[in-house]
């Protein structure tokens, strides 16, 4: 009896309810019989609630994820000889693991990065070795009649653990604690079957695979690197950008710190490039070259940490233009926080590189305040990785909605991560964004598998248009109507045009993403996307377009700083708007609230604020190049004289700076 109470207890609770509570509350009021006459019908209805209460041995034993070494048959019946490459940047570490990759007779490198698969991909080539590239969105076969290479380089999620290999070599083995991104790391390092397995990456993941190679039986050589060229914390901060030198580049941790200082830097009448997250490859490698060209002007380079891997730059000086980074934890929670020891040396070690003209490199901050804590942050010990990501897989999850039919895939996420066990070594990685694409396309009939697979499509959440292309990818899909290119080209409104302000440049590099995301599914599903090679066409199209608009990325942001201060018309009063302003509004824009520019005092503005016009006249005609800045300022100085004569255009001259202030809006 006194099981059967705590049992009712344990699944009310679960369920929001205190089942001893109703069970005493129907005996006092209609049931003459003992409390535990209720536990068989509470039972039943815990059972409806939660119906992983029948098969909870068997979900346990699908999700008990103790002993991942054993999902990798293949490799665990050979003898792999593990060698682990250990240094900081620019120390000749993964220099040394080609050069035995490319000297055996099959290989595979796998990588973080796109640009760095297809580095290796060209560099092989170039060295007389055969290459093929794989990734999630690229299948390129050197052989003309279609056959493999002996030799792959591939992004990490990609890699083969079933094809035999003399030598492999994982890039980059720090990022095995990803939160998101770690199980690609994990499974690589356990399941690639290859005799030589050469291992890249910060000497602070040596301990943690010492640990996972002696569960499968296998014992690591340690070779250490140190780095190649010096490089030096400077004792002052930059302060200014009138400071600045050929060979530096500004980190900054947000798109809106790079639009700002890419403007400000060329009204100094200097050039400069700009890499960040969201550009395309092929525009990342451009804007790359060109900062690297010596006979190129652009001799200043503002990016973001994008810059950390993947792309040889011929930098001097890093200069942190802020040391705080937004990052997600490991519960999916966005954290705002000084960056760490690992990330920062990752970044100012891409000063003064082996490769680059500049044989010894400077770190420093733009304001004096951060620097002190730039050298503190340098000077700690990177702490040993201590665990490795892991992620249920296919038929994982196929097993349980055998269990459990009418679970939705979010539900049955949940219920593994909730069920499975870990050793110490291990973590389950964050499922955040494979849920937020399961719920998305729940309502959409589709089977288990093909869900899966649509949910683990490497997308931004954060861009609506992506997330709506996947949304309708997967309704077509549905339907089984094959997504076409003139389909696509509809969606996409092609063809497009070079942009005309950021909002247009953000756009592109949306709609870039999108046939990414075709490209992507084409491969998993090559009959419902066949045109695969007519996307990657126009894919190349658009990056040239891109580039275009990221070449003169300041003329973009002063276009919509010229837009945005003309939407501060939208904040003059109603009675007066109409002599401004458009019942139409413009495409894309945003509002911003600029007081000071129209010469508001503060009580004017929130007066203003009421008036809710959808767009002006005057945004329309600068997107239309039929305004410029000077007229601009000239409408902005008769609206003044206006205001200042209560509301009365005056009929003489123009009074252009000494009318006196109004008291007031009037209506």
């Amino acid at each position: 009896t006194f099981y059967k109470r705590k049992e009712m207890q344990r699944l009310g609770g679960e369920n929001g309810l205190d089942g001893l509570m109703i069970a005493n509350f129907l005996k006092s009021v209609c049931l003459p019989g003992h409390v535990d006459d209720l536990f068989p019908f509470f039972l039943r209805h815990a059972k409806q609630i939660f119906p992983m209460l029948d098969c909870m041995d068997d979900l346990r034993k699908i999700s008990d994820l103790r002993l991942p070494p054993n999902w990798y048959p293949e490799a665990r019946a050979i003898q792999r000889r593990i060698v682990f490459h250990a240094g900081p940047t620019n120390s000749g570490k993964t220099h040394h693991a080609i050069q035995r990759y490319l000297a055996a007779k099959s290989g595979i490198y796998c990588g973080p990065l796109k640009l760095l698969a297809h580095e290796i991909f060209q560099k092989s080539n170039d060295a007389s070795v055969p290459c093929d590239l794989v990734t999630g969105e690229e299948r390129v076969l050197v052989d003309q009649e279609g056959r493999q290479a002996a030799h792959v380089a591939c992004t990490v999620e990609m890699c083969s653990v079933t094809t035999p290999y003399e030598v492999a070599v994982i890039d980059e083995i720090q990022m095995i604690k990803d939160p998101a991104r770690g199980w690609a790391w994990t499974r690589a390092l356990l399941g690639l079957s290859a005799e030589e397995v050469h291992i890249c990456g910060e000497a602070a993941a040596i301990d943690l695979v010492t640990e996972l190679m002696y569960s499968t039986g296998e014992e690591v050589e340690v070779r250490n690197y140190k780095r190649l060229t010096p490089i030096t914390v400077l004792d002052y901060a930059l302060e200014s950008l009138d400071n600045l030198r050929p060979g530096d580049c500004i980190v900054c941790f947000n798109k809106n710190d790079i639009y700002s200082l890419s403007r400000q830097i060329e009204a100094r009448g200097l050039e400069c490039a700009v890499i960040y997250g969201s550009l395309p490859p092929g525009t990342k490698l451009t804007q790359a070259k060109k900062f690297n060209d010596p006979d190129d002007p652009c001799k200043i380079l503002v990016a973001t940490d994008a810059i950390g891997m993947g792309l040889n730059l011929s930098i001097k000086r890093i200069i942190f233009n802020s040391l705080i980074k937004p990052s997600i934890n490991e519960k999916g929670e966005k954290e705002m926080d000084a960056i760490t020891t690992s990330q920062a040396l990752q970044i100012s070690g891409r000063a003064g590189r082996f490769s680059s003209v500049f044989k010894e490199g400077e770190v420093t901050t733009m304001h004096r305040d951060d620097l002190v804590l730039l050298k503190e942050i340098l000077n700690r010990s990177v702490p040993p990785i201590e665990t490795a990501g892991l992620h249920p897989t296919a038929e994982q999850i196929e097993m349980f909605a055998y269990h459990l039919p009418d679970a939705t895939l979010s539900n049955l996420i949940d219920i593994f991560v909730s069920l499975s066990q870990v050793d110490g070594l291990y973590f389950v990685c964050n499922v955040d964004d494979f849920k937020f694409l399961a719920d998305m396309i729940q309502h959409i009939p589709l089977n288990l598998r093909v869900r899966y697979v649509f949910c683990t499509a490497p997308i931004n959440k954060k861009q609506p248009f992506v997330c709506t292309s996947l949304l309708k990818f997967a309704r077509q899909f549905s339907r089984n109507e094959p997504l076409t290119f003139d389909w696509l080209c509809r969606h996409t409104n092609w063809p497009l045009v070079p942009p005309k302000n950021i909002k247009d440049l953000v756009h592109l590099e949306a709609v870039h993403d999108v046939f990414d995301l075709y490209l992507w599914l084409s491969y998993r599903f090559m009959d419902m996307f066949p045109d695969a090679s007519l996307v990657r066409d126009i894919q190349k199209e658009l990056d040239n377009i891109i580039q275009i608009g990221v070449r003169n990325i300041t003329t973009l942001i002063r276009r919509t700083e010229v837009n945005d201060r003309m939407l501060n018309l939208e904040d003059l009063p109603a009675a007066n708007q109409g002599q401004f302003s458009s019942a139409t509004k413009v495409p894309g824009q945003k509002r911003i609230r600029g007081s000071k520019a129209l010469g508001y005092r503060p009580a004017e503005v929130k007066s203003n604020m009421k008036s809710q016009r959808q767009g002006s006249l005057a945004a329309k005609l600068v997107r239309e190049g039929l305004l410029t800045q000077e007229m601009l300022k000239q409408l902005e100085r008769e609206w003044q004289v206006h205001h200042n004569n209560n509301g009365n255009f005056p009929t003489g001259k123009r009074d252009d700076q000494n009318g006196s202030k109004g008291t007031g809006n009037k209506k």
